[in-house]
């Protein structure tokens, strides 16, 4: 069993109390490893070192910092397999995702290493004579980075390679559930002398970790992805300082199956948005809207595809397709969540239970028919491998089904009729549409909800300005300097 410490100013510090945090490996149940929890009082010890490292940090040069952005991706690459297999170990993924996963954080930090002499701020013509306006783009600060359970090393690179390479410093929380693979990275970067305080982590629990960073006056974002609750609670936190928040929440992502569409596409790339991380993902397609015409061809094909799907330990079973659940809580949710359906009405067409015989948090894929918008299963997120299907006649009731939903992350659309696509896409109010594809982002793009799924966004050009403030000067000069 491996035991980790805080890292806090360049250094590893044992906490304060013994109070910990145990983590346990999903798809046995066993203890693995154990962190500290932190207190309020660390976690403020770790925002001041942040803050005493950003003024010199701020001002190296930012082709100086990408260089520390790209040897973090190089140790991230040549450390692929122990990052892999630590992540499904603690997460329950299965091993060929941990190692897409450990591969586009090594894409994240060169991608955003590559912007160091890109970002720019501008110069304005003034309404007076003998003056410019220069608009500068400065580092917002320490950013309070609160990473989730579901991605941890990806959501890490996500945090961490926009704020140093903007000149930011960072304080991060990993997820009670998930904190293991923060460690193994940080183990990584310790070893290329990224100066004392620059990066900072600290274990423990939201409700003292998580709102000490929210609310401390030296913060300048607080950046965080994770569920709605807590990201109302980083709000009210941040509103005291009136720190800035970037909030990725929950998602409840419709898939829309037109009778126009193909369906061996729509099948497979919605199969592959449901199962992918065990469906526990905020872009995965919760919920699918199915035209009556094709409802019946489409039910039974997912549904095979879904029979098809094998569950195992996924360090010991390779050909696994799916894994199991992070935790008891998240296996106690999804079997309430499907059992609440089933009696209101919905068909379990395969699966429906927790998965027996199997010594960890597994549940059974699952498809449910009969499903009517107001059930749970299609108001809240379930967080499982579980594929609710209503059926719709007309485009302007799907995507007003679509709608009706306080969340708005993702979104996608089956068709080969352009008209259905624009129409779509036109009226979604989601801050992704997929278009006959998996619900997979994009490095370049921009993460970003509507609704009560967030607030700002990540990755390209605007997940990288959410980390700099806008500093405007009025330059004026004489002509008759001697």
């Amino acid at each position: 069993m491996t035991t980790f410490t805080h890292y806090i100013n360049g250094n590893w510090m044992t906490s304060s109390h013994n109070d910990t945090i145990t983590v346990e490996n999903p798809a046995t149940k066993e203890t693995i490893a154990t962190t500290p929890s932190g207190t309020a009082e660390e976690t403020r010890q770790a925002v001041q070192a942040a803050r005493s490292a950003f003024g010199s940090w701020s001002q190296t040069p930012a082709s100086e910092r990408a260089g520390y952005l790209s040897r973090i991706a190089d140790l991230f690459e040549q450390n692929k397999d122990h990052l892999a297999r630590t992540l499904t170990e603690e997460n329950g993924k299965v091993l060929a995702l941990s190692e897409a996963e450990v591969d586009t954080a090594v894409d994240y930090f060169r991608y955003m290493a590559g912007w160091a002499r890109k970002y720019e701020g501008e110069i304005l013509n003034s309404d007076r004579s003998n003056e410019n306006i220069f608009v500068m783009k400065k580092p917002i600060g320490v950013i309070g980075g609160i990473i989730p359970w579901n991605f941890p090393i990806f959501i890490f690179a996500r945090k961490v390679a926009p704020a140093l390479l903007t000149g930011c410093t960072a304080v991060i929380k990993p997820a009670q559930a998930t904190p293991v693979t923060a460690g193994e990275m940080m183990k990584l970067i310790h070893s290329i002398g990224l100066p004392e305080g620059v990066l900072n982590i600290v274990y423990g629990k939201g409700s003292s970790v998580g709102s000490t960073l929210a609310s401390h006056e030296n913060i300048g974002m607080v950046s965080m992805t994770g569920s709605k609750p807590a990201g109302t609670a980083v709000m009210e936190a941040a509103a005291q300082t009136m720190t800035k928040v970037n909030l990725e929440l929950g998602g409840k992502a419709p898939a829309i199956v037109t009778k126009h569409a193909d369906l061996d596409t729509a099948v497979e790339n919605i199969y592959q948005s449901r199962t992918i991380n065990n469906g526990q993902a905020c872009t995965n397609a919760e919920r699918v809207y199915v035209h009556e015409d094709v409802a019946e061809a489409f039910t039974k094909r997912i549904t095979e595809k879904m029979k098809q799907a094998t569950y195992g330990d996924p360090l010991q079973d390779s050909d696994a397709d799916i894994g199991p659940l992070v935790g008891q809580e998240q296996l106690d949710s999804v079997t309430d969540m499907v059992n609440e359906a089933v009696k209101a009405g919905a068909f379990v067409e395969t699966g429906g239970t927790p998965a027996e015989n199997t010594d960890g948090y597994y549940f059974e894929p699952t498809v449910l028919s009969n499903v009517t918008q107001d059930m749970n299963v299609i108001q809240q997120e379930i967080f499982g491998p579980v594929l609710p299907i209503v059926t719709f006649q007309t485009m302007d009731e799907v995507i007003e089904k679509s709608n009706d939903t306080e969340y708005g992350l993702s979104s996608s659309i089956f068709s080969e009729n352009m008209h259905e696509i624009m129409k779509a896409v036109n009226g979604l109010e989601f801050g992704e549409t997929f278009v006959n594809r998996e619900n997979f982002e994009a490095i370049q793009g921009f993460h970003a909800g509507r609704k009560q799924s967030g607030i700002g966004g990540a990755d390209g050009r605007h997940g990288l300005e959410e980390h700099l403030e806008t500093h405007v000067v009025y330059m004026q000069y004489k002509d008759d300097i001697q």
